[in-house]
């Protein structure tokens, strides 16, 4: 899963970039208001970590922003500030949640993942379609019942195809989910062959359906015939 960590305290972001990344999500981290607009105009995220006070403007205005452009990216405002009217602003400009500082990584993170069990997948743990089941707590994989062996990328991947059912994901937007801003600094999307090559090896092994489709000069889709 992607992140957008929006945050001007370092330290604090390091902490936050950094937890997150030991619990397999993509985080990326900017320090102020214009290139915040810049990143969520250019990329679409799993969810967006906001801070309210940012140099060169506020979070307010990103979440105006995030409206115009009609994005459906999850926001949960991390900020110092507590006061009744600064949340009710901040859920009536379209937050999801709001987590005072300070606060443990913890916590965080357990709201991220509940943000985005009810934006993807109608806040199941347990996400399944037909024959496949996966955990999203204990990151595990079975096809009839029985645990596949598949690496952290190929369950974002899979997570990623099956919460955009039928929809046409190209290899940049791939690539750009499960590597964040390095895709840009990447040659080729060569990997992303090469991951689903390797998921579809696997779930066909374990006598799954062939749910995912190449569409020739686009990308690659999910979907049941």
């Amino acid at each position: 899963m992607k992140i957008l960590l929006i945050e001007d305290e370092k330290d604090l972001a390091k902490s936050i970039q950094d937890y997150l990344k030991t619990n397999d999500f993509v985080c990326e981290w900017v320090t102020d208001f214009s290139l915040a607009l810049e990143k969520i105009a250019l990329y679409d995220y799993d969810c967006i970590l906001l801070d309210l006070m940012l140099p060169g403007g506020n979070g307010f205005d990103i979440l105006s922003h995030l409206k115009k452009l009609n994005k459906s990216d999850g926001v949960i405002i991390i900020s110092a500030k507590q006061n009744l009217e600064t949340r009710l602003e901040g859920f009536n400009l379209g937050a999801d949640d709001y987590l005072v500082k300070p606060f443990h990584l913890s916590e965080l993170l357990v709201r991220i993942q509940a943000l985005i069990r009810r934006k993807k997948f109608d806040g199941n743990n347990i996400i399944t379609f037909n024959e496949i089941q996966i955990d999203l707590l204990s990151k595990v994989v079975k096809v009839h019942g029985i645990s596949i062996d598949v690496t952290k990328k190929e369950i974002d991947l899979l997570l990623f195809l099956i919460g955009n059912n039928k929809k046409v994901l190209s290899k940049e937007a791939i690539a750009e989910h499960l590597s964040g801003d390095m895709a840009d600094m990447i040659d080729n999307h060569d990997f992303v062959y090469a991951h689903i090559k390797n998921i579809k090896k696997k779930l066909k092994n374990a006598e799954s359906k062939s749910y995912i489709k190449t569409v020739y000069g686009l990308g690659y889709k999910w979907e049941d015939e």
